[in-house]
């Protein structure tokens, strides 16, 4: 799962929502110490989300549809393509318009710049300037987001752009297996909350 999917699958309020967003700039476990209890849950909820989407059957098989030299980057592609699905299919799965759910978290995350880490404080005006989250709705986004997300690997980006013919040409089973997907990450999600929750974070 990419950034919108990750907000739309954390708890309730706008510190929730950075916990979920962290989950991709927070790394180890003694990290999660500098937050507060809320904040990391959603961060342990963000890392096991990413555990069960890459582990998940149907993911597996999605992946099994790019060439074998590319398998290794396709989970990317695949991350930021499931945002597609979910941002063009969002009032079946929000009674919020997508709008209405990302420009107050953009102010709000705009206004708590200092306490990001460096590489979310760094991204988070370019997030909120250029609407990423609401972009996505656009299929042509997918394709820009996943060449751009290739100019920050250490190497191989041009494996990871390579993923976009591939997923061209899969797209239409790839959007069937998000479809079934998806309600299944929901109803883990609500189940792994409450016992997070009962077990402080996890921790």
């Amino acid at each position: 799962m990419n950034y919108l999917a990750h907000l739309y699958l954390a708890g309730p309020g706008h510190p929730a929502m950075l916990g979920a967003l962290l989950g991709d700039f927070v790394f180890g476990r003694l990290a999660l110490q500098d937050y507060p209890a809320q904040v990391r849950r959603e961060i342990v909820i963000h890392r096991r989300v990413d555990r069960y989407t890459d582990t998940h059957p149907l993911v597996v098989q999605a992946r099994g549809l790019f060439a074998p030299e590319l398998r290794r980057y396709a989970g990317i592609a695949l991350d930021v393509y499931y945002d597609h699905c979910l941002a063009r299919a969002w009032d079946r799965y929000s009674q919020v318009p997508l709008d209405a759910f990302t420009a107050p978290f953009y102010a709000w995350l705009l206004q708590h710049l200092d306490g990001l880490p460096q590489r979310l404080r760094a991204i988070a005006p370019l997030m909120a300037g250029h609407d990423w989250l609401g972009s996505y709705r656009q299929r042509h986004n997918v394709d820009r987001a996943v060449a751009r997300i290739a100019t920050r690997l250490s190497r191989n980006g041009e494996r990871l752009v390579a993923c976009l013919d591939d997923l061209a040409r899969h797209e239409a089973a790839i959007a069937a297996g998000f479809e079934a997907f998806f309600p299944q990450l929901q109803d883990y999600v609500a189940q792994l909350r409450p016992s997070l929750e009962a077990s402080e974070g996890g921790l």
